[in-house]
């Protein structure tokens, strides 16, 4: 594992070799902790995904965005009011069930992909909605609190996918070893690990990122949450976020 320090808090990863052209300008990825990232396409659309309340132990973002994506409806993922006022909120469910997403903010698609939040088909934790982001040529897929491996249906469903957003933790969600199944199974060029242990949720009954990360060969850590991706590494490059700027 490398350590990796940034300037101005951003941290825009290049490669030597195998590159593939993304955008002229980056997309960004902001992490806030547990499973809320701040998406800015190039063009400056700012998408909001699964902020959480203020029980979760991290500070509560306050950002604009033009959206917010809600994966499902648990407090720690559904809280609109991080975004300030104006952002079109889109929920991945309803009471009854699942919604189909596919529409466009800004410069930004956004669909989704109907999952469990176990593995029992929603008959412990309820349904969970994966979201899919496209912008510029890259694919954001946001897992949200997915707890269970996929079927070939899904997987054909989420598609291409340029930066895996995963939970690694267990208990609410899959764990290490399933997290790393669907990894295989999306074969992303980026993997950013959520919703695990961290300083600020030293009583969450989940496992620190380090069990995901055993045994992995192309791991980098930054010293910063923020993660601008210009170009794509030609292998699958596990990036662990930190979520104080």
């Amino acid at each position: 594992m490398r350590a990796f320090s940034l300037l101005a808090a951003a941290f825009v990863l290049f490669f030597s070799a195998g590159l593939s052209r993304a955008a002229d300008k980056p997309l960004t990825l902001r992490w806030h902790g547990q499973a809320c990232f701040l998406l800015t396409s190039p063009a400056g659309t700012a998408v909001l995904m699964d902020p959480f309340g203020e029980k979760m132990g991290y500070p509560v973002p306050s950002v604009k965005a033009e959206a917010v994506t809600i994966s499902h409806e648990h407090f720690d993922h559904n809280n609109a009011g991080a975004a300030k006022p104006g952002a079109k909120v889109i929920h991945g469910l309803t009471e009854s069930g699942f919604l189909q997403v596919n529409e466009k903010v800004g410069d930004v698609s956004i669909r989704t992909v109907p999952t469990y939040h176990d593995s029992r088909q929603g008959m412990m934790r309820g349904k969970n909605t994966v979201f899919i982001f496209e912008t510029a040529g890259l694919t954001v897929v946001h897992l949200g609190d997915l707890g269970h491996v996929l079927d070939d249906e899904q997987v054909k469903a989420i598609g291409k996918t340029d930066v895996l957003l995963i939970p690694v933790g267990g208990t609410y969600t899959i764990d290490a070893a399933e997290a790393t199944q669907v990894m295989n199974q999306l074969r992303p060029k980026i993997v950013v690990p959520m919703h695990y242990k961290t300083d600020k949720t030293p009583n969450l009954p989940v496992a620190p990122v380090d069990d995901f990360l055993q045994g992995k060969p192309k791991v980098q850590r930054v010293k910063g949450n923020e993660l601008a991706v210009k170009e794509l590494p030609a292998e699958t490059t596990i990036i662990v976020l930190d979520y104080k700027p």
